[in-house]
């Protein structure tokens, strides 16, 4: 194969990629406390394609090579609700819930209550406090969460706050370092957790998505571009080489 429809190859191969990558992030823009991703390319340099009784040193080559995708841990915007039990974190810590017996992590906060009086979220997973599930009890009311995760209540007529847990942030050294599970959910992968003490929780508010939902788009639009402007250059170098070879065949013996 020609060195041109390699390089052209692997340009369009890597720009397939980044096309998921970036429909992902687009379809994640209204997901709460959703992290874009974004593509990572490096040149691959390697000698082009030969003749095996070639004679003398071949020059390299630069191909394209996606070498993987990091992610934007970056704060997203907040959004109030006035929701009482809808909590959003102010800093780099994640939520700790339970999920499928397992601790995991996730930046949506927006819970609810269960039917047993537990803090959940909207999918269903327990949230954890610093010593378990957060759980109130059938006459608490005025729900109120400190910057620092501590959940109080009144509780009936109680004119005193009674404590019912404090919600468990944790951090990481490397965000990006943390395994997609999907919903919305994350482990802890190759990153390592460290005490938290800068995050602080707001009350009435959720964390949106950081997508920024113009510029995936627009990177869309130029990845579509490049993918149709390399599919013409392979297809006048195909057109190129098939009509020197016709020219080729007319040449007497």
């Amino acid at each position: 194969m020609q060195n041109a429809l390699l390089i052209g190859l692997s340009r369009q191969m890597t720009l397939e990629r980044q096309m998921d990558v970036i429909a992902n992030n687009v379809a994640n823009v209204n997901t709460n406390g959703f992290k874009a991703d974004h593509s990572l390319f490096e040149e691959y340099l390697r000698s082009n394609a030969h003749e095996d009784n070639f004679v003398g040193s071949d020059r390299r080559v630069s191909y394209v090579q996606d070498r993987g995708t990091y992610r934007d841990v970056g704060q997203g915007p907040m959004e109030a609700t006035s929701n009482p039990l809808d909590m959003a974190i102010s800093g780099n810590a994640f939520f700790a819930v339970q999920a499928n017996g397992a601790e995991r992590y996730t930046r949506d906060g927006k819970f609810a209550l269960s039917s047993t009086g537990q803090l959940m979220t909207s999918d269903g997973n327990l949230v954890l406090g610093t010593a378990g599930p957060i759980v109130f009890q059938p006459t608490d009311h005025d729900i109120n969460v400190a910057p620092d995760g501590t959940v109080t209540v009144l509780e009936g007529t109680a004119k005193i706050d009674t404590i019912r847990g404090k919600i468990k942030m944790v951090t990481f050294d490397d965000p990006a370092k943390l395994t997609k599970l999907g919903a919305n959910l994350y482990d802890t992968g190759s990153a390592t957790q460290q005490p938290d003490a800068k995050s602080t929780l707001q009350q009435g508010y959720i964390e949106k998505s950081n997508v920024n939902s113009v510029g995936e788009m627009s990177r869309m639009v130029e990845v579509m571009r490049s993918y149709t402007a390399i599919a013409n250059l392979l297809q006048q170098q195909s057109d190129l080489h098939k009509s020197a070879i016709e020219k080729l065949a007319d040449v007497p013996a």
